[in-house]
C-alpha cells in the first residue's frame, strides 16, 4: 500500500478498528527501512505516524519513535511533534515513566527540541489542522 492508497482507505483518523493495521504498516516499513535505507516508503511511514498521532494514544509513542530512528531519512520525515499525539506534557511523563532504552532517548530527544524551540506554540489541535491542510489541501 502507498501514501495514496492509504489516505483513501483510512483518512486521517482511522477507525480504532483500523488502527492496528495502521500500526502494522508503520511497523513493517520502519523494519524495512532500518535494514536498508530507502526500502521502506517514509512517506507512508510519515503518514501512519500523523494517523496515530490524531489517535491519541500514548501507547505509539515508542512506535513512532523507532519509525522516526529507523534511518536519517525517516528522522528527516517524520516531525519530531507527531511522538505528542496526547500532549507534549503527557508524552514526556509517560517517557519517563517507562523503563526503557528507547524510552530513554525518546525523552532526551523530545527534551532537546523542546529546548531548541520545536514547540513554541504547539497544540494537538493546531497540529493536527496542520496535517489536515498538508494532506487534504
Amino acid at each position: 500500500m502507498n501514501e495514496d492508497e492509504n489516505l483513501r482507505r483510512y483518512g486521517l483518523q482511522p477507525s480504532a478498528e483500523d488502527l492496528d493495521e495502521v500500526r502494522e504498516m508503520l511497523a513493517a516499513q520502519a523494519t524495512l527501512e532500518h535494514r536498508a535505507q530507502g526500502d521502506g516508503d517514509t512517506e507512508l511511514m510519515k503518514l501512519c505516524c500523523v494517523q496515530l498521532f490524531n489517535a491519541g494514544s500514548l501507547d505509539d509513542v515508542l512506535c513512532i519513535w523507532q519509525a522516526k530512528t529507523s534511518s536519517f531519512d525517516a528522522q528527516c520525515s517524520i516531525d519530531v511533534q507527531l511522538l505528542c499525539g496526547a500532549g507534549l506534557e503527557e508524552t514526556k511523563a509517560h517517557l519517563s515513566a517507562a523503563n526503557s532504552g528507547d524510552a530513554s532517548a525518546a525523552l532526551d530527544y523530545l527534551l532537546e527540541c523542546e529546548a531548541a524551540g520545536d514547540f513554541v506554540d504547539f497544540s494537538v489541535e493546531t497540529a493536527s489542522r496542520w496535517y489536515a491542510k498538508y494532506y487534504l489541501g
